[in-house]
């Protein structure tokens, strides 16, 4: 709980959802309403496998985001199960849902997990990526058919990339959140540690870098993470299903490997503010994704 000050009578804050099918820019979304890369993204599915809470402080607002992993339909092992705890568990004290879908393209999923929805709870309908929609022309036929599908509190289209819109959208969230006190600190940007956040930049390189080589059980584990003389030192073990994998993984004489981790090492200096010494290896552990102990040592809930 935050020892700020309670502000003025008016101010706003609460939590607010951001759910929808895997890779329809829930991540993009919320780093860009914060401001800065909290959530990792990629154009695979099921990038987000963590529930991630971004905060927004303004003079009038906080807003809690939590973006949530996509909610699974058609996978049943551990790993999705895991996952869809998650969004369950993130939908428990909501105060606002963002329900994203891509403009112009709604699909049985989207309808399913809108079913999923609680009935209590406002949900604000999010068309994401319309800067690339082709014929402009078609986003309010599409809305309207939207509007059929379910009782929404309000439909907002967007530009994530772009910016579009999200003031509107930030406008229209505090409508639904309550009058109180800051939940965090102002310039808190999310509740999760370095330790987190690191592990999730390495999750995300691997994502970008493998491409369609990537195996579907693939995961981080920080061993250890230290910060010495503001130089933060952080070991890292790149967990894969099977044998076969870490070759790929590694990369011919160790090239991919590098570029990874080079890559992610980037992005923890940019979001840390100080230097970062970040060794990689990789181990394997057959049948991790399947295995609720595996998934609780990985810190899956």
């Amino acid at each position: 709980m935050s020892d700020t000050k309670i502000p003025a009578a008016g101010f706003r804050a609460g939590y607010v959802a951001i759910v929808g099918c895997p890779n329809v820019g829930k991540s993009t979304l919320m780093n860009r309403l914060i401001g800065a890369k909290i959530s990792i993204t990629s154009k695979k599915a099921q990038t987000t496998r963590h529930r991630i809470h971004g905060i927004l402080t303004t003079d009038a607002c906080q807003y809690v985001f939590v973006d949530t992993p996509g909610i699974q339909i058609r996978h049943r092992n551990a790993l999705n199960r895991a996952m869809n705890r998650a969004v369950s568990g993130a939908l428990a004290d909501i105060d606002v849902i963002l329900f994203v879908v891509e403009a112009n393209r709604w699909r049985n999923e989207d309808r399913a997990v809108l079913t999923r929805l609680p009935a209590d709870i406002p949900v604000v309908l999010v068309i994401s990526k319309i800067d690339r929609m082709s014929d402009k022309n078609a986003l309010l036929p599409f809305m309207a058919m939207l509007a059929e599908q379910h009782a929404f509190s309000e439909i907002v289209p967007t530009s994530a990339e772009r910016g579009d819109n999200l003031d509107t959208l930030l406008r229209v969230a505090a409508n639904y959140l309550p009058e109180a006190a800051p939940i965090f600190d102002a310039d808190d940007l999310t509740d999760r540690s370095e330790r987190f956040l690191a592990a999730e930049m390495l999750r995300e390189k691997l994502f970008r870098n493998l491409g369609e080589e990537l195996p579907y059980g693939i995961a981080v584990e920080i061993e250890r993470f230290e910060i010495e003389e503001g130089v933060r030192r952080i070991h890292a073990a790149i967990i894969v299903d099977r044998d076969a994998h870490k070759a790929i993984v590694i990369g011919k004489g160790g090239e991919r490997m590098k570029r990874v981790a080079s890559d992610a090492r980037k992005d923890m200096e940019r979001l840390f503010g100080g230097k970062v010494w970040l060794e990689t290896w990789v181990k394997v552990k057959g049948g991790w994704a399947d295995d609720e102990r595996a998934l609780k040592s990985l810190g899956y809930e």
